[in-house]
Formats: structure tokens, C-alpha cells, sequence
């Protein structure tokens, strides 16, 4: 069995000796339904075994028929590293013993041994192993990308929304298409999120900063020895990302030879490590992203038209910010709460907001927020003004024509709230996961929408408003 295909607790053991009875023992006293023995009489056989599945704990008889225990334990050890390695002997020999410990033998035991000291070191070499195969993960994994939620209610992002819902529990492979900044690694976080994958990780890495010469072992592994460097084997994102899902952001970056190895894993989940003969298979839901046409680049001969069609299953094309200008005060409100410092309610002036609305986002979403970083810093009393923006950006936004919906930055506000409490009808909590605040801040915000009502229309307590905004909304929950 393919460790990759076992449940996660499962300790695959081998037992290697030329004592039948040492193996006949193992079998009935080690085997439990979390425990997988499999034994092994000779140097050989442990070889063969080790080619054809992987194994978390070897336990090794010094002394075989074919061969020295302590030369199989060093090509274990080159064969992967995190294998742990219980070595047996039926001669106290404590030269031996030290030198197997100075070669990564986990621990020793001298026949006739304990059967139970022997399961609480396999328990104890498993907690290492996983624990190493756990940090591999982790080192892989990357997840500090930002905004964190898709913000905004145009027509556009609905949109995005509705097809988010209905491919993320699929298992097909998506394509997310946009300009720089427009938001596609946060497309790729809700697919996995809302798919029957989501307890499993899911893995990123921008194929851009990938070096040429190593791209193929990034994302395969490799065998130590497979080239200059290697002086180790290392799995690579496919393995990481098993039972999970791998994003591959800027997919036109690979070379036309990676290209075509992907190819091969999308048609039949299987793959060799670089310098390996073996296959392996995976379980991966794949996720890419592209800012380039790669219609364009098939009919250019840079892109595989064979993977071109594979992964452009389900096709989610983002919008630039320009053509969503409606969805500005919305994200300005989540990054001003989101990047205001010790919790301070920080504000924007109408005629920065204005600025920010007659400007046409080359950068996207992410230039907004580098924006709306920069003016806080710059802002005085927490107040964002147009002095505290670019001065590219001020004039621009003076040039560009303004819609009069824009004009008003306070009402925009309202409006936005309002809306968001009658979609979930008046429930605080949902809507303040939808705005991205948290829910004192959006009672503190209806408090002010109901004070606004009031101080226009002189008629009570959000009357301006046709009532308080819980009452316009929906009953507050």
C-alpha cells in the first residue's frame, strides 16, 4: 500500500530477520488494526519491499543471510530519511549498537528482547516520523495571501460567487483567468474551502518564482543523486498536496517539458520523482491561475494545447477592479478595518474616497490596498484625506468622470450595509462575515446609519432611513 492512500494513524511496519519464528511472532503480537506488519527474511526481500510501498518504522536484525543489517540501514536512510529504523541483534555488541545510532538507527535491542519494550519504541519512532513528515508539509504550505475574503456585491462578483458554489464540490480542475491583483489566489482559497476536501491543505506556489532549472523537482521530488545538489531525497508538492488541493498560480510561466509532466498527472493522478523508476499516485484537485491569454500562448507555441484543454475545465474569469467601481467603498472599509493598527477606527474623507472612485486600478485590488496601507500611516487623527494618498492617484481621480451614485461616500456606506442585512435578514453575525468587520463594528456602524436618519429627517430614530436599520434589514439576530 501506498503510504499515501492509508489513513493517517496507520504505522506501516517491516520486520526484517532470518528467524522464522522472530517473524511468525511479530505478525500475531505486533499486528493491530492500526498496526500493518510485513516481514522480510533477507537483505533482498527487505529491498524489494521497500521499492514497491513506504514504510514508517523498519525493525532490523543486524546479522542476515545475504548481507550486513548495518549497510541495509544506511541505504534506508539514503532511500528516505524519515524512515526510523529499530536495529536487533543476537550479540550484545555495543560497538555495533553506537555505530548504528551514529547512522540513524532510532534505537537498539538485544535478543532475546521485550515484546512490549519493542512497541513502545515503534509507537515512539512513528511520533517521529510523523512529526518530520508533518514539518515537510508545513514548509510547503503557504497561505499569507491577502484579502482574505472575495469583497464586494457588483453584478460581477455575484457572479464569481455563483460559480464558486457550484464547481468547488466537484472534483474537476478549475481555471482562474485575470489581470495582476485582481484577486485569484482568494478565488482558489473558497474553492478548496467550500469543497469535501477542505480538512485536507491546500497548497500554493506562483510558478513565477520557481527556478528554471528546479522546477521540475519542486513539484515532482527527486532521488539524491538525481542531480548536482541532490544530496537528498525530497518529495515535492504533489506529494505534500495528497488528498488535498494544489494551486499552481501563473501556470504559463512552466516550460513546455514541465508542461507536459503535469499533463500526465492530470490524465492519471500518477508521477515519478526526478531520477526515480518508480510511479507513484496521488490525489490532487487542481487549481490554476493565469493573467496571461493562454489562447494566445497555444497559438504562439509557448503553452501545451494538450494541457491547455485538460485544466480549462471550468473556466472563472475575474473582472478588473475598473469594471467594478461599485465594489470600492465596500473594500475600503474591509482593509481599513482589517490594517488600522491596535484596533483604531480609522476613516476616509469623501473626497479621497472620490479620488480613489475616478482612478482606473492598473494594480487592481491589490494596488488598493497598498493604497489604503499607505494612507493610514500617512493619516492624521485616523483620518484618510487626499492629502494622505499618491498625487498620481489624486489627479487622476480629479480627471475621471464621476457617476453621482460615487459622490456620496456616506450614503454609498449605507446603502451597501443596508443591503447586506436585508440579503441575510438581519442576521449580524452573517453579515458581518459577508463585510468583513466584526460585529461591534457593524452595531456601531447601524447605530450611526439610525443617528444619520434621525439628525435628516427631525422624525426619531432612523426615520430619514423608513426606520431604524435592524427594522429596515430584517429583525436583528
Amino acid at each position: 500500500m501506498n503510504a499515501m492512500d492509508r489513513p493517517f494513524d496507520e504505522i506501516q511496519i517491516l520486520v526484517v530477520d532470518d528467524e522464522k519464528s522472530i517473524r511468525r511472532l511479530a505478525q500475531k503480537e505486533l499486528a493491530s488494526p492500526r498496526r500493518r506488519i510485513t516481514t522480510a527474511a533477507t537483505v533482498r526481500e527487505a529491498q524489494d519491499l521497500m521499492r514497491q510501498q513506504t514504510f514508517d518504522v523498519v525493525v532490523l536484525d543486524m546479522r542476515l543471510p545475504d548481507g550486513d543489517g548495518l549497510g541495509l540501514l544506511l541505504k534506508i536512510k539514503e532511500t528516505d530519511s524519515s524512515v526510523e529504523v529499530i536495529m536487533v541483534t543476537g550479540y550484545a555488541d555495543i560497538e555495533s549498537a553506537v555505530e548504528a545510532m551514529k547512522m540513524g538507527a532510532y534505537d537498539f535491542l538485544a535478543k532475546p528482547f521485550n515484546l512490549d519494550r519493542l512497541e513502545i519504541l515503534i509507537e515512539r519512532a512513528f511520533q517521529r516520523v510523523s512529526l518530520e513528515r508533518e514539518n515537510r508539509l508545513l514548509r510547503h504550505s503557504q497561505t499569507t495571501v491577502a484579502p482574505g475574503k472575495l469583497i464586494g456585491h457588483s453584478s460581477e462578483m455575484e457572479q464569481v460567487r455563483f460559480l464558486i458554489t457550484k464547481v468547488a464540490p466537484t472534483p474537476v480542475p478549475v481555471l482562474i483567468t485575470g489581470e495582476s491583483g485582481t484577486g485569484k489566489n482568494v478565488v482558489a482559497r473558497s474553492i478548496h474551502r467550500l469543497s469535501p476536501r477542505s480538512e485536507h491543505l491546500l497548497v500554493t506556489k506562483n510558478c513565477g518564482t520557481l527556478e528554471k532549472n528546479l522546477i521540475r523537482s519542486e513539484l515532482f521530488g527527486h532521488r539524491k543523486g538525481a542531480f548536482t545538489g541532490a544530496h537528498e531525497n525530497r518529495d515535492g508538492l504533489l506529494t505534500v498536496a495528497h488528498k488535498g488541493t494544489l494551486f499552481l498560480d501563473e501556470i504559463g510561466e512552466l516550460s513546455l517539458e514541465v508542461q507536459s509532466a503535469l499533463l500526465r498527472v492530470l490524465e492519471n493522478q500518477t508521477f515519478r520523482r526526478v531520477g526515480d523508476k518508480d510511479e507513484r499516485r496521488v490525489d490532487i484537485r487542481f487549481i490554476f491561475a493565469t493573467n496571461r491569454c493562454l489562447t494566445e500562448e497555444v497559438q504562439s507555441g509557448r503553452f501545451s494545447q494538450a494541457l491547455f484543454h485538460r485544466l480549462n475545465v471550468f473556466n472563472i474569469s475575474l473582472p478588473p477592479l475598473k469594471d467594478r467601481k461599485e465594489d470600492i467603498p465596500a473594500l475600503v472599509e474591509y482593509f481599513l478595518v482589517r490594517l488600522c493598527p491596535g484596533g483604531s477606527h480609522c476613516r476616509i474623507s469623501q473626497k479621497a474616497m472620490q479620488c480613489l472612485l475616478g482612478y482606473n486600478w492598473p494594480g487592481n485590488v491589490r494596488e488598493l490596498q497598498n493604497v489604503i496601507e499607505r494612507g493610514i500611516i500617512l493619516a492624521e487623527n485616523h483620518l484618510i484625506t487626499e492629502l494622505s494618498l499618491p498625487r498620481e492617484l489624486v489627479d487622476a481621480g480629479r480627471e475621471g468622470p464621476l457617476d453621482a451614485p460615487f459622490l456620496a461616500l456616506d450614503d454609498l456606506q449605507r446603502r451597501h450595509i443596508l443591503r447586506v442585512m436585508k440579503f441575510v435578514d438581519g442576521s449580524r453575525g452573517q453579515a458581518a462575515e459577508i463585510l468583513g468587520i466584526g460585529r461591534k463594528t457593524l452595531y456601531r456602524k447601524l447605530k450611526e446609519i439610525d443617528g444619520a436618519g434621525e439628525a435628516l429627517s427631525g422624525q426619531g430614530p432612523g426615520a430619514g432611513f423608513g426606520g431604524s436599520a435592524a427594522q429596515k434589514a430584517g429583525r436583528s439576530k
